[in-house]
C-alpha cells in the first residue's frame, strides 16, 4: 500500500516547528536568563530603612564597587551600636533586591551582627548580567574584601535565597573565609533546575526538561555560551561543595515548586559531613520564614554561634 504522503508532509512539519521552536525558545529564554525583571529600590523603601536604622542608632550608609567587566554593584551596610565582631553577607534571589533579605536584618543586627546587603547582578540598583555564580564569585569575594576593609571581623556569615544560596555555594572552593553559610533553597545545578521548570506547571518534576525540552535546554545554553562567553553548564552548586569544611545549613520547604526539595538532598549528598539538611512541612520557594517565622531565626542564629572560630 502507497505510504500517505499527507502523512508524511505532517510529519515533517512537526518536526521541523519542534526544531525551529527549540532553536528560538532556547535563544529567548537565554537571554532572559542573563536579563531578569528585577524590581528597584523605592525611595519610601530606602527611606523606612534609614529611618529603622536611626531609630534603633545602628549605622547605615551605602556601599559600592566596580567589578573588572565594568559592572557597578551596590549595597547597604549596616553596623550596630552593639557589634559583636562578626558580620553576615545576606543575597537575595532571582527577580528580587537586596529588600527580599531585609527583614532578616533586622534581627541579624539586633544580635550584633554587622550586616552587607548586595543587589546582584542586573538587580535592584547593581548593573552587569547576571550570571547565577559564574562572575558573581568574584563579586562575592570582593564584597567580602570591602566588609574587611571597612570593620574587621572575627568571623563572616552568609544567608542566600535560592540563586542567592547557589552563589554562596560556588563561591565555596575559592573564598575559605566563611565561617558558615545558610542557604534557603538552592539550586544543585542550573541544568537540573531548568530541566524541573519546564514540568512545574504540570507538577510532573523534571522528566519533561530532561526528554521533550532538552533541545530547548541546550540551545539556550549554546546561545549563551557563543553570544556572551558563559557557560550556565558551569553552575553547579552540588559539584562546588565536594570537600569543603565550611559547615552547610540548607533550608527547603516541602512545598518547594520553583526548585523542588530534592535539589537540597543532592546537594547533602555530595557532602554529608558538612552539610544539614532542614525541611519545613507547608513551606513554599524561600517561604520558611513566614511558615516558621521564630524557628527560622533562631536556627540560623543557632547555626551561626554554634560555628565560630573557636568551634
Amino acid at each position: 500500500m502507497a505510504a500517505n504522503p499527507i502523512r508524511y508532509r505532517l510529519f515533517y512539519f512537526a518536526l521541523a516547528f519542534y526544531i525551529a521552536a527549540s532553536i528560538f525558545g532556547g535563544i529567548a529564554l537565554g537571554y532572559l536568563e542573563l536579563h531578569p525583571t528585577s524590581p528597584p529600590i523605592r525611595d519610601y523603601e530606602e527611606r523606612n530603612a534609614r529611618a529603622y536604622a536611626a531609630a534603633h542608632s545602628i549605622e547605615f550608609q551605602d556601599a559600592e564597587l566596580t567589578t573588572p567587566d565594568g559592572a557597578v554593584l551596590r549595597a547597604w551596610y549596616e553596623h550596630p551600636q552593639n557589634a559583636n565582631g562578626d558580620a553576615v553577607l545576606l543575597l537575595h534571589g532571582v527577580v528580587d533586591n537586596r529588600l527580599g533579605v531585609y527583614p532578616f536584618s533586622k534581627w541579624l543586627v539586633e544580635r550584633g551582627y554587622t550586616v552587607l546587603m548586595p543587589d546582584a547582578r542586573h538587580h535592584g540598583a547593581s548593573g552587569g548580567l547576571t550570571t547565577y555564580g559564574i562572575r558573581e564569585i568574584d563579586d562575592i569575594r570582593r564584597w567580602i574584601d570591602w566588609l574587611e576593609k571597612k570593620d574587621p571581623t572575627r568571623c563572616i556569615y552568609a544567608l542566600g535565597e535560592s540563586m542567592g544560596g547557589m552563589e554562596l555555594l560556588e563561591a565555596l572552593p575559592r573564598e575559605p573565609r566563611f565561617c558558615a553559610i545558610v542557604a534557603e533553597s538552592p539550586s544543585a545545578s542550573f541544568r537540573e533546575e531548568a530541566y524541573g521548570r519546564f514540568g512545574r506547571s504540570v507538577h510532573i518534576g523534571p522528566w519533561l526538561g530532561r526528554t521533550f525540552f532538552r533541545p530547548t535546554l541546550d540551545a539556550g545554553i549554546l546561545f549563551v555560551r557563543f553570544r556572551y562567553g558563559i557557560n550556565l553548564d558551569d553552575v553547579n552548586p552540588a559539584q562546588a561543595v565536594v570537600g569543603t569544611k565550611v559547615p552547610i545549613l540548607l533550608i527547603h520547604g516541602q512545598e518547594d515548586r520553583n526548585v523542588l526539595p530534592y535539589h537540597s538532598d543532592l546537594i547533602q549528598a555530595m557532602n554529608p559531613l558538612s552539610i544539614t539538611v532542614w525541611k519545613i512541612p507547608g513551606a513554599a520557594h524561600c517561604r520558611a520564614s513566614k511558615v516558621a517565622p521564630e524557628e527560622f531565626k533562631q536556627k540560623v542564629l543557632r547555626w551561626f554561634a554554634n560555628h565560630g572560630p573557636a568551634t
